[in-house]
C-alpha cells in the first residue's frame, strides 16, 4: 500500500498524471492474463486477442 501512496505523491509532485491511464491499463491487462491462466474463461479471453 505504501507503494501506491508513494506513486501518487510522485505523480502529484511532478505533474505526471498522464502515467495513470498507462498504469491502470497495465494492471488490467495483467489481471486478465492471470485470470486466463488456469480458468474456464481462458478460451473466451483468447478469442479477444
Amino acid at each position: 500500500m505504501s507503494f501506491i501512496k508513494e506513486l501518487w505523491a510522485f505523480m502529484r509532485a511532478r505533474r505526471k498524471f498522464w502515467l495513470m491511464p498507462i498504469i491502470v491499463m497495465a494492471l488490467l491487462l495483467g489481471g486478465l492474463v492471470i485470470l486466463a491462466k488456469g480458468s474456464a474463461v481462458a478460451p473466451f479471453i483468447y478469442t479477444i486477442f
